[in-house]
């Protein structure tokens, strides 16, 4: 248990303090002496000031001790150690508490663990009950050794695969309703109604023909932006969420088509056989003229 007060012989010993530190950490880094403590019976530390440029704040730290009823003061270490006012690393954080989306790049694995909230077992057809397991169970309870029962067709393993990864659920885990929970709060927040961007469109996603719809429960509230020209194409975005690239926003109207030509057929217009030869009869060439509709 520490002593409230210091041994007189070890806390008087500040140049034996001094030269030890001195003698460790060099003169040029060791300042003034900023006091002592008691560590316990016959042991006291001696503090000095750090001159290090890289260790604002810390101190070097020298312990001194003595043995019972012995004068002679020996040195039992010496430390550098962080002070009241001491510039210290930030708490070391789990790599899976540090981790942010983005951080990723190619070739990085990221594990999950084996109790994943996040996730819940999925079908893999492990728990299908071998074929006429309950019917023989029966037939053996009843006793009917001489009864023969037809079993029931069992539905092929290979129909119920098909059906499972249709659906999505063949796969070892699937997203459990934490999950789902968890990832459509991530999107609400990002791309949802109460963001800037939604709250100045002229129109929400779901009456947008950009909008491609989600699978499964999650297509009643999200769905992906196609829009190459938004700012969320390729997210996910909330239906309710909206941006200025919303399809009926601003619909251009369609360029003026000219009117189809009109001809009149009631009228006749006389057109000359040779217009080379065309003349009067006066002028002595020929009259002969053709009336074209």
């Amino acid at each position: 248990m520490r002593s409230r007060t210091p041994d007189r012989l070890c806390a008087d010993a500040v140049d034996v303090a001094l030269a030890a530190a001195e003698e460790a950490f060099g003169p040029d880094s060791v300042g003034d002496h900023l006091g002592a403590v008691a560590e316990g019976d016959r042991v006291v530390t001696h503090f000095f000031a750090c001159h290090e440029p890289a260790y604002r704040g810390w101190r070097w730290s020298v312990t001194l001790t003595r043995a019972s009823r012995a004068k002679a003061v020996t040195l039992d270490e010496t430390v550098l150690i962080p002070g009241p006012e001491a510039v210290l690393a930030p708490e070391w954080v789990p790599w899976s508490e540090r981790l942010r989306p983005g951080d990723m790049g190619p070739g990085d694995l990221l594990p999950t663990e084996a109790e994943d909230l996040r996730l819940e077992g999925g079908w893999s057809g492990e728990d299908t009950p071998p074929p006429n397991s309950a019917v023989a169970e029966t037939a053996a309870a009843a006793g009917e050794d001489d009864v023969v029962l037809e079993p029931a067709e069992p539905p092929a393993v290979g129909s119920i695969g098909s059906v499972a990864e249709e659906l999505g659920m063949g796969r070892p885990r699937v997203l459990s309703r934490y999950g789902l929970h968890a990832a459509a709060d991530r999107w609400e927040e990002a791309y949802g109604s109460k963001t800037p961007m939604a709250q100045a469109a002229p129109a929400p996603c779901v009456s947008c023909g950009f909008l491609v719809p989600l699978a499964g429960s999650l297509r009643q509230a999200f769905g992906v932006c196609a829009n190459e020209f938004s700012p969320a194409d390729g997210r996910v975005v909330s239906l309710a969420y909206g941006c200025g690239g919303h399809s009926e926003a601003a619909v251009m109207p369609k360029p003026p088509q000219p009117s189809a030509p009109v001809l009149d057929e009631t009228a006749i217009e006389p057109l000359p056989l040779h217009p080379d030869r065309h003349g009067s009869v006066e002028d002595g060439g020929p009259a002969e003229e053709l009336g074209h509709s």
